[in-house]
């Protein structure tokens, strides 16, 4: 039996000087996670680099007035709450300059601090994301929604 290739994802966590993460919420209309908070991302097309896909979906969602910095990237991880069907490859950014205008799939967009961030209903996965980069202490997180 041949192996189904997943469906693989670019997902940017963007982290300001002040120990932020830009957070953005998905549409009404959003087939996933509709209201939802979540990082910019999105499936990577199959002539691209997931390299690619980041900086193109930082472009269509964020806009293009804005300068960021590679700190890390991460080896594929399969995600743990969409049935293991989806290789997400994740990019950390340190944040630079510039303005956000966000296209019509978000409708807000927050830096969201280590204290404040449980206060807001993020996608599954998120706190996996954040957890994989050691971005903020695992206390900070939604607990039941950290790799075991």
């Amino acid at each position: 039996m041949d192996e189904i290739t997943p469906v693989r994802y670019a997902i940017s966590v963007i982290e300001n000087t002040a120990n932020e993460l830009l957070l953005v919420q998905r549409s009404p209309s959003a087939r996933l996670g509709p209201g939802l908070w979540g990082f910019p991302g999105g499936h990577i097309e199959p002539w691209e680099t997931p390299e690619q896909c980041a900086a193109r979906e930082m472009r269509e969602e964020l806009g293009c007035d804005h300068a960021v910095d590679l700190i890390a990237r991460l080896p594929p991880v399969r995600d743990s709450f969409y049935g293991g069907g989806l290789e997400v490859h994740l990019f950390h950014y340190r944040w630079r300059s510039g303005t956000i205008t966000l296209n019509d799939e978000h409708t807000r967009h927050a830096w969201a601090s280590k204290e404040a961030y449980r206060s807001y209903p993020v996608m599954y996965g998120i706190d996996e994301d954040i957890a994989y980069f050691g971005i903020w202490p695992r206390e900070f997180l939604n607990q039941d929604r950290l790799p075991r």
